[in-house]
């Protein structure tokens, strides 16, 4: 994965807190929005930071970008179509990520800030939100890929998959410790970056 320290450090906290917190809303929003009303319950539809946070989440995702939050409980049951719910809740987040993404790289692009340190942040803010996006569409539990994959699975297969779940954190430990995490994701992460900096080229032709 692209790695930055330096003054940028810094940068990481506000960049996380916003990141984070808009994924994990956009989970809420949308569950809330197909009639489950347990993210309200719970307090998640709220864009306070603080509520969506997962200290050893939070201090893996400032050290190495990769992370998790405080996952959102939801109930497919209250879903008009439980499958199809839970794909777009579970999809809802790393698109959330990709569209600050894509707002970020225009920002950068139109050179509209002018001061070092705001195009720094947006620079920072633009990596954290693709890495996110592309880390969870990984298809491993408990990552929102793995629910995306299980709800498009047939219904033998997606039980078949879900005895995998209890297994899943010690798959992506592993993927860390022999470094294969950076292998899997950044060629993903690259492919993403061109395909964003091309969209934002054709916007700003309008322009």
């Amino acid at each position: 994965m692209i790695q930055f320290w330096g003054p940028e450090m810094l940068l990481r906290i506000p960049a996380l807190l916003i990141s984070i917190t808009l994924h994990e809303y956009a989970h809420a929003r949308v569950s809330y929005s197909l009639g489950d009303p347990t993210p309200k319950w719970m307090g998640r539809l709220s864009l306070n930071p603080l509520v969506h946070l997962d200290p050893i989440g939070l201090v893996m995702l400032w050290l190495f970008r990769f992370g998790w939050a405080k996952p959102v409980e939801i109930n497919p049951s209250y879903y008009r179509e439980p499958r199809k719910g839970t794909i777009l809740v579970s999809i809802a987040g790393p698109l959330a990520n990709l569209a600050i993404a894509f707002l970020a790289i225009i920002i950068l692009k139109l050179d509209i800030l002018r001061i070092g340190i705001l195009d720094s942040f947006i620079y920072v803010l633009f990596l954290y939100n693709l890495t996110l996006a592309v880390f969870n569409l990984l298809p491993i539990p408990p990552l929102d890929g793995s629910k995306i994959l299980a709800g498009l699975l047939p219904a033998r297969q997606a039980y078949e998959f879900s005895k995998f779940e209890s297994y899943g954190p010690f798959i992506l430990i592993l993927l860390v410790y022999f470094g294969l995490l950076s292998s899997i994701l950044n060629p993903i992460i690259i492919f993403i970056h061109k395909g964003l900096d091309f969209l934002s080229n054709l916007v700003l032709l309008r322009f």
